[in-house]
């Protein structure tokens, strides 16, 4: 299966496993395409990367078989659908705490190109069934179905009203636990075995699923697999596991710690005799 389900398949609630890819080689790519990636999480509100090159990303790990999901800098949606225009088969909205920031997610991927007042008409028309849904509607919609409307919750604010964001956006797709945001705002920073913090993501995975959208949390820290098992069992399907930069470190770590331990111990270096 493709990209071209990827929506479909987060919300009847498929495991996709996934991981955070900050390096732009396209070498990269070919060896993410060999672990089992069903997507790449591809990230510009922290990692600089200019329009072209993440286009070229989004192709290549598209022809791979790897849906690239992009989350942009801010809740816009000029930048989301240009992103969308390069190749992405998804995009993530940071920090959304509002309805608007969710219907303005939703009408950049479902409803793109359309925008303006007549994008308003058709986003209400999917929320108030007073009011007529326009003809057009149908049309505007399918060729975007396949595209994956995506919103980050990191905030107690967005937790708090988690029920009335997702009652509010009707066609969205997944949201993504962003955990060191979550953590700030909850006044346990990074403090990834906290009551609290278990909490919060299991009622965001709870919530999610209950709404019939796909959730999951990307997490690159301390038990990252235990925890990504844990929450699984709750019901998370969007798995971001970790980044190809913790990963590499990690592994680095490890073998050389490995190598040091069994090396033999350092002695001076022994000079030869000096020729006379």
């Amino acid at each position: 299966e493709t990209h071209s389900s990827f929506a479909e398949r987060l919300r009847r609630g498929d495991q996709l496993f996934g991981t955070c890819i900050i390096s732009t080689s396209p070498h990269f790519a070919v060896a993410t395409s060999k672990t089992g990636c069903d997507f790449v999480f591809i990230d510009t509100e922290h990692i600089p990367i200019d329009r072209e090159k993440l286009s070229w990303m989004c192709r290549t790990y598209s022809a791979l078989g790897m849906a690239p999901i992009v989350r942009v800098p801010e809740p816009e949606p000029y930048r989301a659908c240009s992103h969308l225009d390069g190749g992405a088969a998804g995009i993530v909205f940071p920090y959304v705490e509002s309805i608007p920031e969710l219907q303005s997610l939703v009408g950049a991927v479902k409803y793109k190109p359309i925008k303006g007042q007549r994008l308003q008409t058709m986003l209400a028309a999917t929320t108030d069934r007073s009011v007529p849904a326009p003809p057009a509607l149908a049309a505007a919609l399918q060729p975007n179905t396949a595209l994956a409307a995506i919103a980050n919750i990191e905030s107690r604010v967005a937790l708090d009203n988690l029920d009335t964001l997702l009652s509010g956006a009707p066609m969205l797709d997944a949201v993504l636990v962003g955990p060191h945001d979550l953590s700030l705002s909850l006044d346990i920073p990074c403090d990834w075995s906290h009551h609290d913090f278990h909490e919060a993501i299991n009622t965001i995975i709870t919530k999610a699923r209950a709404h019939g959208i796909g959730a999951g949390v990307h997490y690159s820290f301390d038990q990252a697999v235990q925890y990504q098992q844990q929450w699984m069992s709750r019901g998370a399907n969007f798995i971001v596991h970790s980044s190809d930069m913790v990963l590499y470190a990690n592994a680095l770590r490890a073998d050389f710690a490995a190598l040091r331990s069994g090396a033999p111990p350092r002695q001076a270096a022994t000079l030869p005799d000096p020729v006379v």
